[in-house]
């Protein structure tokens, strides 16, 4: 079955009790059962829910993957991961990735015994010197955020195994319509819900796709021990973002493509930051890993002074000043104060995220529209 097929019916099934077509939202908390331990495989909704079991089999028939589990946010999939570990253990990661992960990392892990090694994943074998007895996790996030670093998923995982170390990847900025990284050997796919797979800026989700039934149980567990599930309505909602998920990445990545084209030969434009440009780091892995793009790009101005990034900021119109990605709205974000404020400056500016850095999420509006945008805002810096 080919993805637009799968995004369409994978996991869903017309209602047997009424024929409807669209999956019921199941919005009950508790299940009557026909004697103690008796029940019809639903016993209290933290622990399933019908919604939420349709939604997380279509995403991982995206992800080519066996077991999915939801979560009511991406924060909440990554943390469940990390709660596979031990006091002592130690996690191999990159030094660009999303904020949120970073401050979960080091804010809440880190004093509970697990050390993280952040390191330029870029080239796998940086990875060697970090490797001990102690590292369980190899934690990639390719594109990364906001830089949009390409990590060789394959080499990182041929390193990882051959030490016995689960790889899980967020596959967050790419999706299932770009990058599958079970196909490529990774254990444990993390997805911000939220983002591309919902589509459409309504929703707050994580999900994980594993193989492995063992690795799932233990997740599973997890899940319903601590309690981070999303709700039915949620649930719906997102089953019906990913039916158009193949049609949307489409028009992202046409848009991306164009966009970037666009600021590249802008006078007023410093650096651009897109994988799909051959001079960009790594962008044959990236064409070999990836069906195609994406719609995600950062960029610099030329004037690169922060009053200025920020006058452009306040002066585009059409792209909306806000946090998030993937929604098929077009967004701006300035990384620096919002999506990544909680890594300190000291470490941003080290990894090459500077406090002028602008990351754009491109939408599926008309690409004139867009363009017409960036432009009358460019006129004013």
């Amino acid at each position: 079955m080919k993805f637009g097929t799968k995004a369409i019916h994978a996991g869903v099934e017309p209602d047997p009790t009424t024929g409807a077509i669209m999956t019921p939202i199941f919005q009950t908390s508790t299940y009557v059962q026909a004697s103690p331990g008796k029940h019809k495989g639903y016993a209290y909704a933290r622990g399933a829910n019908p919604t939420r079991n349709s939604l997380q089999k279509s995403i991982a028939a995206l992800e080519n993957g066996k077991f999915g589990i939801c979560f009511s946010s991406g924060m909440g999939a990554t943390d469940a991961v990390v709660r596979l570990l031990n006091p002592g253990d130690e996690v191999i990661t990159s030094n660009d990735l999303y904020g949120g992960s970073y401050r979960l990392f080091t804010k809440v892990y880190e004093r509970m015994g697990i050390k993280f090694h952040f390191a330029d994943l870029t080239h796998a074998d940086n990875i060697k010197p970090l490797i001990n007895a102690k590292t369980k996790l190899l934690w990639l996030e390719t594109p990364s955020n906001p830089l949009m670093r390409i990590i060789d998923i394959q080499a990182c995982v041929a390193l990882a195994k051959s030490s016995n170390i689960r790889v899980a990847v967020d596959n967050t900025f790419a999706s299932p319509y770009l990058q599958t990284p079970l196909d490529m050997g990774a254990d444990i796919v993390m997805h911000s819900v939220t983002k591309y797979l919902s589509g459409h800026s309504d929703v707050i989700m994580g999900a994980l796709v594993v193989n492995d039934e063992k690795l799932y149980q233990e997740l599973a567990f997890i899940a319903n021990s601590c309690g981070a599930v999303p709700g039915p309505q949620d649930s719906f909602l997102v089953l019906r973002g990913i039916k158009t998920l193949h049609l949307r990445m489409e028009r992202h990545c046409f848009n991306g493509k164009k966009i970037a084209e666009y600021l590249r030969h802008h006078p007023k434009i410093g650096k651009v930051y897109w994988p799909g440009f051959e001079d960009h780091p790594n962008h044959s892995i990236a064409k070999r890993q990836m069906r195609d793009f994406g719609g995600m790009l950062s960029f610099t101005l030329k004037d690169d002074r922060l009053e200025q990034a920020i006058r452009f900021l306040e002066h585009v119109k059409l792209f909306s000043l806000a946090e998030s990605l993937g929604g098929v709205e077009s967004l701006i974000n300035h990384p620096a104060s919002m999506t990544h404020a909680s890594i300190p400056k000291a470490e941003r500016e080290k990894n090459g995220l500077s406090d002028t850095l602008i990351r754009l999420s491109i939408g599926v509006e008309d690409i004139e529209d867009l363009i017409a945008d960036l432009d009358q805002s460019l006129a004013s810096v």
